[in-house]
């Protein structure tokens, strides 16, 4: 019998009745404080995975994290607000004891045959094995990822230089490779590092406090990327006021758009 992946561990759930389920955060994710958001964003949204009365894939998911996520236990508690023919729209709570910690929307749909086209289109970079492998240091969850970065890598000094742009990208997939899913797809959705510390290159405090994202391929099409590299980027938009955002894209290796992010992440001076 082969053993789990350390994602698949991580974003294990239990059924409690009534929809609810049971999980723990996983010291394999672990960051500065807490856990990884892009690992709680996976739990999230698997909770709705499980969910018996779930109708269709995920589209879109926008999570709020309300406050710290404490290591250990927490109870995860999906509700469909609303049921159509072909669209469903749940409400998550993420708890540790009485405290709502994080809250959450995911959209859900029976996806129907029609025209496609993406107009973001994957920029002309070399290929995954033509780039080395970038050291993870730091955190442990960093340790789940193999990335190769093409530009715009974490500083290397920080001197407090002003760039002009803080955009980033690399090709990255699961460390040790797993096939993609919907979960691993949202967890990769947030493997970028804060772009205020690119953008100024000052080490300073700072907190994600709501995440989106937008899932443009169904089923099949994670399916058919498998093991292989996404090629993943990101650029902050406004900064200001204790505040920015960042907006991302990840492709395939072939160049088939899968999602999209938005992130709005709280810093400190």
């Amino acid at each position: 019998m082969s053993t789990p992946h350390v994602f698949d561990t991580a974003i294990a759930l239990q059924p409690q009745g009534d929809g609810v389920f049971a999980g723990s955060t996983s010291p394999a994710y672990a960051n500065m404080i807490g856990p990884f958001g892009g690992i709680t964003a996976a739990q999230v949204l698997n909770a709705v995975l499980l969910h018996p009365d779930r109708l269709g894939d995920p589209i879109a998911l926008t999570i709020n994290f309300a406050g710290p996520v404490a290591d250990g236990p927490f109870t995860i508690r999906p509700r469909a607000a609303r049921t159509n023919r072909s669209t469903q729209h749940w409400t998550v709570e993420l708890l540790q004891g009485d405290e709502v910690l994080v809250t959450a929307t995911v959209f859900t749909a029976v996806r129907r045959d029609t025209w496609t086209g993406d107009e973001s289109q994957m920029p002309d970079v070399p290929r995954a094995p033509e780039v080395p492998v970038t050291p993870r240091h730091g955190v442990e969850w960093l340790r789940r990822y193999e990335m190769r970065f093409l530009e715009g890598s974490i500083p290397a000094k920080w001197d407090g230089a002003v760039r002009d742009e803080s955009l980033s990208r690399m090709w990255v997939r699961d460390h040790p490779p797993r096939p993609l899913d919907y979960p691993s797809l949202t967890a990769l959705s947030d493997v970028f590092f804060p772009r205020i510390w690119l953008r100024r290159a000052t080490f300073v405090p700072i907190g994600t406090v709501s995440m989106t994202v937008y899932y443009h391929a169904d089923a099949a099409q994670l399916a058919a990327a498998g093991t292989s590299h996404l090629l993943i980027q990101a650029q902050g938009q406004g900064f200001g006021g204790g505040y920015f955002d960042h907006a991302g894209q990840l492709w395939d290796e072939q160049g088939t758009l899968l999602a999209t992010t938005h992130q709005l992440v709280y810093y400190k001076e």
